[in-house]
């Protein structure tokens, strides 16, 4: 008797949590993009401060970009990406930080403004703002203003696997396996 009214009181006090769903976030849409936005910039720009000053220029064969150019020029596609999210003509070419950043300080301090510019973009996103109908980046046409801030982050990922495999070449650990 004891242990079926142990178990009926079991019962009780978990049927309420168990059949409670948390309230839904505010904007899950945004956020979970957000979310994204925000591990991809960390990590890119940590894997800048992994990598040694005199390293920067390295590549692994002639026909791909240094690891500096790398960030350069994510440094300069943010601000496509991001420049159509905001509305706004991009303040700088996508090609400028390749060709004008030629030294880690000024290549980490053009992909930091960028990330900072992309910053504002993403933090005024909420989910009625992401449907909404933009100027693609570079040159795509219509899209949702999400699609540009997607693209972003999806460019991102894509290079922060090269600059990995770069870290790695050099023995050096990338931010997200350091974590």
């Amino acid at each position: 008797m004891m242990r079926l009214v142990t178990m009926a009181v079991c019962v009780v006090t978990v049927m309420p949590v168990a059949g409670q769903t948390p309230a839904p976030a505010a904007n899950p849409v945004s956020q979970a993009i957000r979310s994204e936005w925000n591990g991809v910039k960390q990590n890119v720009v940590k894997s800048g401060s992994v990598m040694p000053a005199d390293k920067f220029g390295f590549k692994p064969v002639a026909s791909v970009r240094t690891f500096g150019q790398i960030l350069a020029h994510i440094a300069g596609a943010n601000y496509i990406f991001c420049a159509a999210a905001r509305g706004e003509k991009a303040p700088h070419a996508e090609d400028e930080f390749e060709k004008s950043a030629t030294t880690p300080p000024a290549i980490m301090k053009a992909l930091q403004e960028s990330m900072a510019y992309c910053d504002a973009a993403y933090n005024a996103l909420d989910d009625r703002r992401a449907g909404e109908i933009i100027d693609g980046a570079f040159g795509g046409g219509k899209t949702a203003r999400a699609a540009a801030l997607m693209g972003n982050t999806g460019h991102l990922q894509e290079h922060y696997g090269n600059l990995v495999t770069y870290l790695r070449i050099n023995g050096l650990v990338p931010p997200s396996s350091a974590q």
